[in-house]
């Protein structure tokens, strides 16, 4: 095996930490001597030992000597609220002879302090073993890190012509079972949820995780009226700390104290005379909050607002086979006059889910290399 074969196996073993780490990194690593990997770990949930350290305990001999293959640069002690020892200084008191990373960390506190610790101790390091891969790989990580906000997907479940809903607000359901399947699956590798008041009111969802391993993520509603029902569904969680609603009534507000009283967190924003929530605002008080991904699922206002504002960077649509006529539309005006104008997006997939199709693809936003 070379280096590349070693580094697939350290992706392989991150990614077994998706959905339990945020907002960490998901980390895998590899130790080899003498042509063996003698120790193996992964980052398993935040708060957890990172992936180094679990592979060096794990080890079945000394690594003294060893090669240490890891998708990340391993941290350095310089991280506020670190929870854990720092791994670059581990690496250097076990006498590892080698480090090979796939890519920097892009938090300020590690990026490339890690390696030159690791330098200075006379470690070999050599970095951009499948870096565009494990980039992609912590794509939510690194947008949280370098944009202050969270990875912001758009989830769209419509039918081939465009519409979410009949025009009597019907929308259940577009697409079937299977396709359902996979967004359960989608919303467990998310931290939040995000939906409009529209749709709690029309849809009195739940926004939970239906899957047997599946977390439960933050149900975040834009509501700038403080519209919703005492009894909707989504507040019957046994975890309604994780429960956020936007408005723009004052935090005096009755209703705000009712909701506080059931444990609820209610943020007022200023409305700057504003027909929408700042949605910039929203995203800020999310990253303070250390939620680093979002998986928007609606409405059609909702959707408009985040991609008018280029607010977004992935998109998914669920399209299932049938076509609803006059009903209501996924996405409505942009302000696009031309062609040259228009959202474009990179990296597109497409894959049949039961006869639907899900189409994705990414925003060109200079991020993250994809």
């Amino acid at each position: 095996m070379d280096d590349v074969s070693y580094m697939q196996r350290a992706l392989m073993l991150a990614e077994k930490g998706k959905g339990t780490t945020s907002p960490n990194p998901m980390v895998g690593t590899v130790i080899v001597k003498n042509g063996k990997i003698i120790a193996e770990g992964f980052h398993q949930k935040y708060g957890d030992k990172h992936a180094e350290i679990m592979a060096i305990d794990n080890a079945s001999t000394s690594v003294e000597g060893a090669t240490l293959y890891c998708n990340l640069e391993p941290c350095t002690g310089d991280i506020p609220e670190k929870k854990t020892p720092p791994c670059s200084q581990r690496i250097v008191k076990e006498k590892i002879k080698k480090v090979v990373i796939a890519t920097l960390d892009p938090n300020p506190y590690v990026n490339g302090k890690g390696v030159e610790f690791l330098r200075q101790h006379h470690i070999q390091v050599d970095t951009g073993v499948l870096q565009p891969e494990a980039t992609l790989l912590n794509e939510k990580y690194f947008t949280y890190i370098r944009l202050e906000r969270p990875f912001i997907h758009l989830k769209i479940a419509q039918s081939l012509d465009g519409r979410i809903a009949t025009s009597k607000g019907k929308s259940k359901w577009i697409t079937n079972e299977n396709a359902l399947k996979k967004v359960h699956q989608l919303r467990s590798e998310y931290d939040a949820i995000l939906v409009g008041i529209n749709t709690v009111l029309q849809d009195n969802p739940s926004l939970d995780v239906r899957l047997s391993q599946g977390k439960n993520p933050f149900r975040i509603i834009l509501d700038n009226n403080l519209m919703i029902p005492l009894d909707a569904r989504i507040f019957n969680h046994s975890d309604p700390e994780k429960t956020l609603i936007f408005t723009f009534k004052p935090a005096t507000d009755v209703k705000i104290k009712d909701l506080s009283g059931k444990g609820i967190q209610v943020v007022s924003l200023l409305s700057n005379d504003q027909p929408y929530l700042n949605l910039n605002e929203v995203m800020s008080f999310l990253a303070k909050s250390k939620i680093s991904s979002v998986l928007v699922e609606g409405g059609g206002e909702v959707f408009t607002s985040f991609i008018k504002n280029r607010l977004f960077d992935k998109i998914s649509f669920f399209i299932a086979p049938m076509m609803i006529g006059s009903g209501i539309q996924s996405i409505g005006d942009l302000g696009i006059d031309s062609l040259d104008e228009a959202f474009r997006l990179k990296n597109v997939r497409i894959e049949i889910i039961d006869q639907q199709a899900l189409v994705e693809g990414y925003r060109d936003n200079g991020n993250i290399e994809r």
